[in-house]
């Protein structure tokens, strides 16, 4: 954990992590896929490797990509309202 792209990286794979969990537990009706998470997980390790060897211009671009997958793909703040 020397690097800002290390912390970046870490925190966002637990917050995936923590929506996985979230999400796994009603099996019934999933909102999402394994894959999408595979995708954002690669990203977070794309951008820490590429943050690492010195390409910063990369590591930004490689990281709002994962960001924007994340938000438009897993939707993580999309709230339900009604209870079902």
């Amino acid at each position: 954990m020397e690097t800002v792209y290390d912390w970046l990286t870490v925190v966002l794979f637990a917050f995936l992590v923590v929506l996985f969990l979230h999400r796994s537990v009603d099996v019934e009706n999933p909102k999402d896929h394994l894959w999408q998470y595979l995708v954002a997980g690669v990203g977070c390790a794309v951008t820490n490797w590429l943050g690492n060897e010195g390409m910063d211009a990369m590591a930004v671009g490689t990281f709002l990509a994962t960001l924007a997958f994340i938000y438009y793909t897993l939707r993580p703040f999309s709230f339900q309202s009604g209870g079902k």
